[in-house]
């Protein structure tokens, strides 16, 4: 049986658009199948113009090979820049606005070939004010934020890799809530110019993918990486479970999941060992969010200005509080980050990688709210690269899974070990 050119991986997809053996036709009608199919009680996508996206397809095929990512489909989180789509980060107040260029690593995408199928619905400035799609596993429950519509639109099979942002934790909650891969890699490896800025310090352009090996793929191929596109082990990992200091917090199916989880990976051949960070930090997540809120009521503060009418209550009230920090404060907080980031390599002893939760459990009921990103917010602050992988259900039937934690800057190693224990929890 022939498989469906939906469901194949991201490296097998673009070596047949290489060859010519499917045309990037094929493939998009392909996922406009699955997007009519799911997008009326999902609600990925806040524009997506199918003919657009068809002639642009077929302009692919009626041309040269463009590059190495020729004809593939790719989503769009709505704060990236797009020069032929609007762009309105979630706000009425950019409900209209259409900017003349594309984000760098949108521009990358097409340079390489790369079909942009359309943007992605985000929470509110990429904040936590959510937008209208549901969980692609059960429509009652939250598919986290703020990449929502990219984590919904790869769960659900409409597209095999998404844009997404991580601030805080907006890419990792969504993809452990919907089921699918989150890769935030080192801080600064993929440019974020063109995305909507929430803060300096912190926004991580990255993606949503259906497996480790295509967001590796994927981003490397942007990045100019080879050593991070084609991360395999050759040998199992040594690997530190690493509970953290907000493990008061996980749910009981996490919990349940960290009890299996060492024999799990031993019992494939990794070496496992309990690793606790330093003491020193403890303060971390509240460090990150005193940074988050100062610098947030910075890049937004034109927007708070002028339109405040236009920003929900709760978004305007947390703007209101970081133009009141101390600066005092706020350097307090950035003077923990940076002394942090030197510390956190010896934190790993001699592991490969951490393992941590990704949130506190399933999905939430409801889509009023996006979750708690208590378990995501230190990484987010240390800069490291941290992939989610799905293991399993919790007690609802929703999507549960780890976080594999790499080294700033080791990015390759810890996408080969995260593609080992992707495949030893299967």
């Amino acid at each position: 049986m022939s498989v469906r050119l939906d469901q194949l991986d991201a490296a097998e997809l673009v070596v047949q658009l290489q060859r010519r053996e499917v045309t990037a036709q094929a493939v998009l009608r392909a996922f406009l199948d699955r997007i009519e199919a799911r997008e009326p009680v999902v609600r990925a996508w806040a524009h997506l113009d199918v003919e657009a996206a068809l002639a642009a397809a077929l302009d692919l095929d009626r041309g040269p090979i463009r590059g190495p990512l020729h004809g593939f489909p790719v989503g769009v989180k709505d704060v990236y820049d797009t020069f032929d789509m609007p762009t309105a980060y979630g706000s009425p107040i950019y409900a209209r606005h259409r900017p003349r260029t594309d984000a760098g690593s949108v521009a990358l995408t097409r340079r390489f070939g790369g079909l942009i199928v359309g943007k992605t619905v985000t929470t509110e400035f990429a904040t936590f004010p959510p937008g209208p799609t549901t969980n692609p596993a059960n429509a009652a429950h939250t598919p986290g934020g703020s990449s929502s519509g990219s984590a919904a639109a790869v769960g659900a099979g409409m597209v095999p890799i998404a844009f997404g942002t991580q601030t805080t934790g907006s890419i990792i909650r969504p993809a452990s809530f919907c089921g699918t891969v989150g890769y935030k890699p080192t801080f600064g490896t993929l440019s974020p110019i063109g995305v909507k800025a929430i803060t300096w310090s912190f926004d991580t352009v990255g993606v949503l993918a259906r497996t480790v090996a295509d967001a590796a793929f994927f981003v490397g191929t942007l990045a100019g990486r080879d050593e991070m596109r084609d991360a395999v082990a050759t040998s199992a990992p040594r690997i530190g479970i690493c509970l953290t200091a907000q493990w008061s917090q996980a749910l009981p199916e996490t919990r349940t999941l960290f009890e299996v989880l060492p024999g799990r990976l031993a019992g494939k051949g990794a070496k496992v060992e309990r690793v606790d960070l330093p003491r020193s930090f403890d303060g971390i997540n509240e460090a990150q969010d005193t940074i988050w809120e100062y610098e947030m009521a910075r890049c937004l503060a034109d927007e708070h200005r002028r339109f405040p009418e236009q920003i929900r209550e709760r978004l305007r009230k947390q703007l209101d509080s970081g133009l009141a920090m101390p600066v005092g404060r706020y350097e307090v907080a950035m003077r923990l980050a940076r002394e942090s980031r030197l510390q956190v390599g010896a934190a790993f002893g001699d592991c490969d990688v951490l393992v941590v939760p990704s949130a506190p459990g399933e999905a939430p009921r409801g889509i009023e709210a996006t979750g708690d990103p208590v378990f995501n917010r230190t990484w987010s602050l240390l800069h490291t690269p941290a992939i989610h992988v799905p293991s399993g259900q919790g007690p609802n039937g929703l999507p549960i899974g780890v976080q594999v934690i790499g080294r700033i800057g080791d990015d390759a190693r810890a996408l080969a070990c995260a593609r080992w224990i992707e495949q030893a929890l299967t």
